[in-house]
């Protein structure tokens, strides 16, 4: 990392890969093998689900927050500013919405009451898969400015005559 831009650009980077990996490892890993496992049942995989994915929200909230204020403070370029407001458009979609929406359902099955089908699962793991994309794709690109040096302001063309 520069010595300009060390700290903040760590945790920008930092924030973001942690993020990623947490979103690789429950979203694409822990919540589909729970269900392969030796007397787990639907309703216990969906206790332990509204449990892990409340606790993950919690964690993604406090890293995109993270992330923000140290791009802020930093002041990231506009490429990186793009990637985290998608990043902070699916997680309050997420939040707000299809958590929410998914714990109904979830309280439903488990009451004995089935609900009707709908697409709220699979478009949450869709806005799982634009996250994890972004999250790599926006650390990736935070760790190339945060190691750049940072570029001296162009000189004048009067000042460049008084130099010769």
């Amino acid at each position: 990392m520069s010595a300009v831009r060390p700290a903040g650009s760590l945790l920008l980077v930092l924030s973001l890969f942690v993020w990623a990996g947490l979103v690789a490892g429950i979203s694409f890993l822990e919540a589909p093998l729970k269900f392969t496992a030796p007397h787990i049942t639907v309703p216990l995989g969906l206790g332990i689900g509204r449990i892990v994915f409340a606790a993950l929200n919690k964690l993604e909230l406090a890293l995109a927050g993270a992330a923000l204020l140290s791009a802020a403070l930093r002041r990231a370029p506009a490429h990186l500013w793009a990637a985290l407001a998608l990043l902070s458009t699916v997680l309050l979609l997420q939040t707000l919405w299809l958590l929410p929406a998914l714990d109904l359902r979830a309280t439903a099955l488990l009451a004995g009451h089935p609900p009707l089908p709908s697409n709220l699962h699979k478009t949450y793991i869709g806005l799982e898969v634009v996250k994890l994309i972004t999250l790599l794709l926006a650390g990736s690109w935070a760790y190339r400015w945060g190691t750049q040096a940072p570029q001296a302001a162009p000189v004048p063309a009067a000042a460049q005559h008084q130099l010769a």
